[in-house]
Formats: C-alpha cells, sequence, structure tokens
C-alpha cells in the first residue's frame, strides 16, 4: 500500500492540472449572431420586464397621448414629432437635437430610442457578445446629457446642474435615479422602466411641500421645492402646478367651490404677458390671502396639471381635471 502512495499522488496532481486547464482553456462562449433591430417588439422575448414597464409608460404612448394629441394640433406642429417619435439619441448623439423618424410611430420614444448605435448594434450597461442583442456597454445611458436632447428643450437639465444634486459626492442624484429607480431598490434587478415623471402622485408629493399659517390676520400660504432636482414643474410647457383655498364648508353642507391663488408654469413662447413662475430647487414662494373670508377654518390645496387650460377658466374644477398633490386645513 505504502508503495501506491506516490503513483497516487501523481494521478490526483494530474487531474488536478486537467480540471485547471478544462476551466481555463475552455473557450469563451460565440458571439450571437448579429441581427438587425427595427422595432421594440425585438426586445420582449429577451427583457420581458422592461418591456412590460415601458409599454405602459408615458414614452411609449408619447405618440398617441390625447394631451400631446390636442396640443400639438395633432402634430401640425411638426417640432413636436422630433420628441415624441425620435431616432436613435446615440445616431444624432448627445448635446443634439434628436430627429424625427418616419417609421413606427406609433411606439413613441421607444426602446430603440434610446438602446439602438448608429452601427446597428445594442447600447447597454454591461458588455455581453453572447447575448442575442449582443450589448456592448455605453456608460451614457445613465448620464443626464442623455436625456438632454429631448428634455433639455426647456431647460430641465441645465436646472438640474444648478441644484446640489448635480455636484458628485454625497446626495448626488441625476435623472435616472429619480425617473429609472432600481427595481425594489436592488441594482442586482435593474432600471424601472416605467419612466415615473408627473404622472406619479408620489413622485409629485416628494416635489414640493405645501405650508400655512397665519401671520398679522392674514392667511399665509408657501411652497418649497424641496425635492425635484430641477425647477417645480418642469421640461414640457403643457405642465402647470395651481395653489388654491377656499372656506371649509359648514358640517353637513356640500363643499364650496375652489378659488384660484396662484400658478406655477413656463408659459409658450406666443403666450405674451405671461411669466415663467417654475420654482426652483430649494426656494419658496410665499403668498398672503386678505380675503375676509380667510379668516375662518379654510383648506389649501396644490394641484398637479398635465394641460394647462381649464374647461372653464373663470370656474376651474382642479379635482376633475388635476392631480391633487398636497392638501392642509388651516384653524382660524
Amino acid at each position: 500500500m505504502t508503495a501506491l502512495r506516490p503513483a497516487l499522488g501523481l494521478l490526483v496532481a494530474a487531474l488536478a492540472l486537467w480540471l485547471a486547464w478544462a476551466l481555463f482553456a475552455a473557450p469563451a462562449p460565440a458571439p450571437a449572431q448579429a441581427r438587425t433591430f427595427n422595432s421594440s417588439r425585438q426586445c420582449q422575448e429577451c427583457h420581458s420586464a422592461p418591456y412590460a414597464e415601458w409599454e405602459v409608460s408615458w414614452h411609449a404612448q408619447s405618440w398617441n397621448d390625447p394631451e400631446v394629441r390636442k396640443l400639438s394640433g395633432d402634430f401640425a406642429n411638426t417640432d413636436c414629432i422630433d420628441c415624441h417619435a425620435p431616432r436613435p439619441v446615440l445616431e444624432t448623439g448627445l448635446g443634439q437635437r434628436v430627429l424625427p423618424r418616419v417609421a413606427r410611430r406609433v411606439e413613441g420614444v421607444d426602446c430603440l430610442t434610446c438602446h439602438l448605435l448608429p452601427d446597428g448594434r445594442i447600447a447597454g450597461t454591461i458588455e455581453n457578445p453572447s447575448a442575442p442583442c449582443r450589448p456592448t456597454e455605453r456608460r451614457e445611458l445613465v448620464q443626464p446629457e442623455f436625456c438632454a436632447p429631448c428634455h433639455d428643450q426647456h431647460g430641465t437639465v441645465q436646472q438640474w446642474k444648478a441644484t446640489p444634486f448635480a455636484q458628485q459626492g454625497p446626495g448626488f442624484r441625476n435623472c435616472v435615479d429619480c425617473h429609472m429607480p432600481f427595481r425594489d431598490a436592488d441594482p442586482a434587478r435593474g432600471r424601472d422602466h416605467t419612466m415615473h415623471g408627473g404622472h406619479d402622485p408620489a413622485l409629485l408629493r416628494a416635489a414640493a411641500e405645501l405650508r400655512a399659517h397665519r401671520a398679522e390676520g392674514a392667511l399665509v400660504v408657501e411652497v418649497e421645492n424641496v425635492g425635484a432636482g430641477h425647477n417645480y414643474p418642469t421640461d414640457e410647457r403643457s405642465r402647470a402646478s395651481d395653489l388654491f383655498w377656499r372656506p371649509l364648508a359648514e358640517p353637513g353642507s356640500g363643499p364650496l367651490p375652489w378659488r384660484h391663488l396662484y400658478r406655477f408654469r413656463n408659459p409658450y413662447r406666443y403666450e405674451v404677458g405671461l411669466e415663467n413662475t417654475e420654482l426652483p430647487f430649494g426656494q419658496t414662494v410665499t403668498i398672503r390671502v386678505d380675503d375676509p373670508q380667510s379668516a375662518g377654518p379654510v383648506e389649501v390645496a396644490l394641484f398637479y396639471k398635465l394641460s394647462p387650460y381649464w374647461s372653464d377658466p373663470q370656474r376651474p374644477d382642479p379635482e376633475r381635471e388635476a392631480t391633487l398633490v398636497h392638501r392642509i386645513e388651516v384653524a382660524p
């Protein structure tokens, strides 16, 4: 038995060497065969979760959104087509306004808008030549400059650059951190492609804070931009946020009509006489209400509107035509 030990030792060593060779000398997976991408539907087979999120997002509906259709005159304003059915961002280049595409406009801001490269390859956050779409790593995908070709048309990225969020270091946040958070806050699960924005009540509530108090016999209302990494509201001039107040109704009686107090909005160029009242990050607007009826118990509310126009401008109905962001009651 003693004589066999050297032979067994050599055999074990030989097996270990063979195993090491098999592990490290094995050929790498063959690159996937090149494919031609001409529709976002091609992404669904392998990327079902991101596709399902994108499919219900407002990026996907940017061409069919009824409000967009109405405000653009059914895209008679052809400037709107550039950002509502754009060619790939990386085709026109960062810092350049996107160009409109002719095909597949119904897909809106689609997968290929963000991920298709000029040479037909797919941009991703990892390099994987064995995957069917053979993604190549492009870090631009998570940079604010990537969003700028569309979302900086009205200065949103420039507004972000003026905030503390744009400073590298503790507290640093960019566009994707708020609008494409990691699924369940887990980086291993990738980013949510629902594209959270003005349609998301939770995001709206985190953006602004509503306060009210009494001073020298008057009702004083304050709105502060505490969480938006840009102006509130921002980007599309079709967005607006309105502040209302009304006396609290007596018990048993119906609510009284809302009274308009202030509007946050960047008007269109042709709206002569209107000023830009967007609220920059960290700033507060203070409004004093001197109406005698504000001396009693009142309620104050901040609403967010996806279209700037009311059905009846003389008697706006924010509960029907807008999204409630915050509401507070103030005692006499």
